[in-house]
């Protein structure tokens, strides 16, 4: 049976962490809210995260359905996920290293998202943007460097000497991180090359995730959406700032 992954049609966001790792693996999944039919988009995921019989399934996508499991939050899912599709260390102190690590991802994309919404999500950009400016510059100065660094120091120290950053393998926090850099070098592209010396480890595996065959397809491919304005990570001109 496929994996059901449920997000919001039309934008990468967090959903996108979860699609990497599917796509790595070749996983058979539905991307639900991007299809039609019985059964099928974003009606189909209100309708079940509101299910009276399924009773508080999930706050808020992205949640994945495996058979009649349904597990929500990106970190829980690749938790649960990394194992069966090969992308998580077989040794157990490394998986819930790898879970730690992702949850740190998971504190970055939501400073990332009130770069650009950080008084309410219920105001538009345009509601916000004094207050956006003075968040993004303490982001790209202070909380860039602080979640960069301490990810480029743990991928240095790798115990194993690998060019992963957890154990000896491709893990899903790899392909999770290739999504970081990804989205920061959109959202903020002078701020992300001005920094581009200080973290070489995290460019190069960037690099190595984006020419891994399975994903270097999916990039290709049209199941990859492409960045936009209504997304985690965007790209205001104003808000990126040189450090």
């Amino acid at each position: 049976m496929a994996y059901e992954l449920y997000y919001w049609n039309g934008i990468q966001g967090r959903g996108e962490f979860v699609r990497l790792a599917l796509e790595e693996a070749q996983a058979d999944y539905i991307d639900v809210a991007r299809l039609s039919g019985p059964g099928m988009g974003t009606a189909a995921m209100l309708e079940l995260m509101r299910s009276k019989h399924e009773p508080y399934i999930a706050f808020a996508p992205p949640f994945l359905r495996d058979g009649d499991l349904i597990v929500s939050h990106v970190a829980n899912i690749l938790f649960y996920l990394g194992p069966k599709l090969g992308l998580a260390p077989g040794d157990e102190q490394l998986r819930y290293l790898a879970n730690g690590l992702q949850l740190t991802i998971t504190d970055l994309v939501a400073e990332v998202h009130d770069t650009h919404h950080p008084i309410a999500t219920s105001l538009y950009y345009a509601d916000q943007k004094e207050a956006a400016k003075a968040r993004s510059a303490a982001f790209i100065s202070e909380r860039i460097p602080k979640f960069l660094g301490y990810f480029e120091k743990v991928l240095r120290q790798n115990s194993k000497g690998s060019s992963h950053i957890v154990g000896d393998t491709l893990s899903y926090v790899d392909l999770s991180l290739f999504q970081v850099v990804e989205g920061l070098r959109y959202a903020f592209p002078k701020a992300m090359k001005a920094y581009a010396g200080d973290y070489r480890g995290l460019a190069a595996l960037h690099d190595a995730v984006a020419k891994r065959p399975n994903i270097s397809a999916y990039l290709r491919s049209d199941r990859r959406l492409a960045f936009n304005e209504d997304g985690i990570f965007r790209h205001y001109p104003e808000l990126d700032l040189v450090p």
